[in-house]
């Protein structure tokens, strides 16, 4: 028998160039002169993307302004530390101004500080088969959604949840005062702020067949802190109503940090002045201030801001380039001194 294919010698690899590893390769040697101009070369790469995504960002246009409560809005902020004061409407008013006419489109934001959207119980906290539409879960909404899944008399809220019973319920009407006597009331576009996705298959409106929005949603309840049905929350659009009301489902998406902003409108630049964009000028809103902020020590605000290629104003990208150009720099420095203190002269760094 032969002791190549039943001894030791039977679990050798073959004899070939790549199982015995006799492949040629290429082994790059590392030294100065190609080390060093690479980390200079890529230090400067990283500089350049970071002062143009800066400029870049510079060019977006943003106004703030917190209204929790400043000016006119002081009173409402004091009338809703009050529980018992939920059904009463404030109405404030404050005045801005645009210093630079905002070209292009507009849009408009409420910004949210101190708020967690992303504590897990909290996001936890909803039935995503009653908001797809599902007739099971609308009469018997999921466990997770306690202890706003039933009211005290057991019938189910609509939509249930933590999430939803914290929509933010604020309402704002923008005026452009372009001179003494002379306003015009910005027009926004209310429609198709959510995700495609969102609006088109998370979220859906249980059949209806020949019963109307409100037949459908019988033997439910509105959630605690909401002083609508979800089949009345927009009564300017009957169509967006229900689940697959937008400014429900952009406040669904729970953001990642407890400072945030979301989408509340689009300018619509149809007619003048407001084809261009925001004309500088004086401007006011109007603010129905319904959401308390005092519980969990908040701020409220609305933004107005432009956007570019690059999105809106971010700034994260390019300090992280600049960072990192810093850095790569400061290696590349630091090698250098060494290979110039040790190396240059061909000394082996031991001695």
């Amino acid at each position: 028998m032969d002791p190549a294919k039943t001894g030791p010698l039977a679990r050798r690899p073959d004899n070939s160039a790549f199982k015995q590893q006799r492949l040629p390769a290429w082994s790059p040697m590392l030294t100065a002169s190609t080390v060093l101009p690479f980390f200079y070369f890529m230090a400067l790469i990283c500089l350049l993307l970071g002062v143009w995504l800066l400029l870049t960002v510079q060019g977006v246009q943003e106004v703030r302004v917190d209204y929790t409560d400043n000016g006119a809005c002081a009173f409402c902020h004091e009338l809703r530390k009050n529980v018992s004061n939920a059904a009463k409407t404030c109405i404030c008013k404050l005045d801005f101004h645009i210093d630079k006419t905002f070209k292009g489109d507009v849009f408009f934001y409420y910004g949210l500080q101190n708020f967690h959207q992303n504590l897990r119980r909290y996001m936890d906290s909803r039935d995503d088969g009653q908001t797809v539409g599902r007739k099971t879960n609308l009469k018997k909404p999921s466990s997770y959604c306690k202890p706003f899944a039933t009211n005290d008399k057991g019938l189910p809220i609509a939509p249930c949840g933590a999430v939803a019973n914290s929509i933010f319920n604020d309402s704002f009407l923008f005026k452009y005062h372009r001179s003494p006597g002379s306003e015009y009331l910005l027009p926004l576009l209310r429609n198709g702020i959510s995700w495609y996705t969102d609006k088109n298959i998370k979220y859906r409106n249980p059949q209806m067949g020949n019963l109307s929005l409100a037949e459908v949603f019988q033997g439910t309840v509105q959630p605690p802190y909401w002083q609508k049905p979800v089949y009345e929350l927009d009564t300017n659009d009957p169509i967006n109503n229900g689940f697959i009301n937008e400014d429900l489902i952009v406040w669904m998406r729970e953001a990642a940090f407890p400072n945030f902003k979301k989408l509340y409108g689009v300018l619509h630049r149809a007619n003048k002045p407001f084809q261009s964009g925001l004309p500088k000028g004086n401007y006011s809103v109007e603010i129905t201030y319904n959401f308390p902020v005092q519980y969990f020590r908040g701020r409220k605000q609305v933004v107005l801001t432009t956007v570019n290629w690059f999105g809106g104003p971010n700034r994260f990208l390019p300090i992280a380039y600049l960072v990192t150009s810093s850095l790569v720099l400061l290696t590349a420095i630091t090698l250098t001194v060494v290979w110039w203190k040790f190396g240059k002269h061909g000394k082996n760094m031991e001695e």
